[in-house]
């Protein structure tokens, strides 16, 4: 079965209407805050979003989400804007749901956790992250293909079905087990050969220059290495975990690796599929949190990356904290604002070098007391080379 989740070329003509629910008590900052991330996802993801709208509910219908009342709304907007997709501002939306809608409005219904499979998708270069974003895929559509039914084989590619394609949706259940399980024997091998590059890098001192997609963690790391990682203006930009050199001073040097962007609501299969390059994280000896200063909404990014953090085990790491783009702002208030509420934080701009040397400065201020933690690692490591080639003997 080919492994490529990218084969299928995106839409420019694909109109897409997008809608969030609001139910009582929900806070609007936050819904608007989140609207306008999904629109950004739809664009990465190749659609043109002709409108926005919020729905306020009670509650969530069982059936059609916004209502039956709301229906003949949304039915005009679609026929007069010729929308050839719908998104839902929802992390999951149950199958029941997509065929009632799509019966009845006559265009594709997908969630957010479709819109970012399919960035994904579109995203994978290499053959790890191609067979991470599938596995991924195939975790999500698994408990779903009883449900979906018939909406499987009316999907003929687009925004949001990136990914195995049509033959594979309408296979059978033991079909995709099969592909699972032999793309977790691929994912094994991934792993025993990272474990093998790490075991080179022992003695070095790493650090995981982490944070929220699009904050320019790739370009902090081409201005410290002086390299040329791909940098582009949209999220998710690279999947894969690389690893370049950085020169503190005179004989001292780093290792960073970069990372998987992070976003809110980050679908759990994706996360799971990750796991053998999110591992790079927990590895790590410091993390560089890389905040976009010029962010709407900042607190709720910082905290959207200090949760996967903490769920990968790595909250009692040291961290530099980085605050990105601030030659974007155009006013000193929420430089100010980040100066107050996150002190000790850096502020500047990878894209204008700005500050850059102060980060340089804040990991050889670590260089010295974590030495002694890699050398710590390097002992318990050949501890345990010798304890499995006497178990092998």
């Amino acid at each position: 079965m080919d492994a490529s989740v990218n084969r299928i070329p995106s839409s420019k003509e694909e109109r897409a209407l997008v809608f969030g629910i609001r139910l009582r008590g929900a806070d609007a900052s936050y819904l608007h805050n989140s609207l306008d991330e999904l629109d950004f996802l739809l664009r990465t993801a190749g659609a043109v979003v002709v409108g926005k709208h919020i729905v306020n509910r009670d509650r969530i219908d069982p059936s059609f989400i916004v209502g039956k009342g709301y229906l003949s709304d949304m039915e005009k907007m679609i026929r007069e804007g010729n929308i050839k997709l719908v998104v839902f501002d929802l992390n999951a939306i149950r199958p029941a749901q997509v065929r009632s809608l799509e019966d009845r409005l006559k265009c594709r219904v997908v969630g957010r956790t479709e819109i970012i499979m399919d960035i994904f998708a579109r995203r994978a270069r290499s053959a790890d992250a191609k067979i991470q974003v599938e596995l991924a895929q195939l975790r999500y559509i698994l408990p779903r293909l009883k449900g979906l039914g018939g909406v499987l084989s009316r999907l003929g590619g687009g925004v949001g079905t990136r990914g195995p394609g049509e033959k594979m949706l309408e296979t059978d259940r033991r079909h995709i087990v099969r592909r699972i399980a032999s793309l977790n024997r691929k994912l094994d091998k991934i792993k025993k050969h990272r474990d093998t590059a790490r075991k080179s890098r022992r003695s070095e001192l790493i650090g995981a220059v982490v944070g929220y997609t699009n904050s320019g963690k790739s370009t902090l790391i081409n201005r410290l290495a002086k390299d040329d990682l791909f940098v582009e203006d949209r999220l998710f930009a690279t999947l894969d975990s690389y690893t370049r050199a950085v020169y503190l001073a005179e004989g001292r040097k780093c290792l960073l690796i970069d990372t998987v962007g992070f976003i809110r609501n980050l679908p759990a299969n994706l996360v799971e599929s990750f796991k053998s390059t999110l591992e790079e994280i927990q590895n790590a000896d410091f993390l560089i949190h890389v905040v976009d200063i010029s962010s709407t909404d900042i607190n709720a990014v910082i905290q959207t990356v200090n949760r996967e953090i903490y769920e990968l085990g790595c909250a009692t790491k040291q961290v530099v904290l980085f605050f990105n783009k601030a030659d974007l702002l155009n006013d000193n208030a929420a430089f100010n604002s980040v100066r107050n509420n996150y002190p000790g934080a850096i502020i500047g701009s990878a894209s204008r070098g700005a500050e850059v040397d102060e980060l340089k400065d804040r990991i050889l201020n670590l260089y010295d007391t974590s030495r002694k933690r890699c050398a710590d690692r390097r002992t318990d490591a050949s501890k345990q080379d010798t304890a499995s080639t006497d178990k092998d003997q």
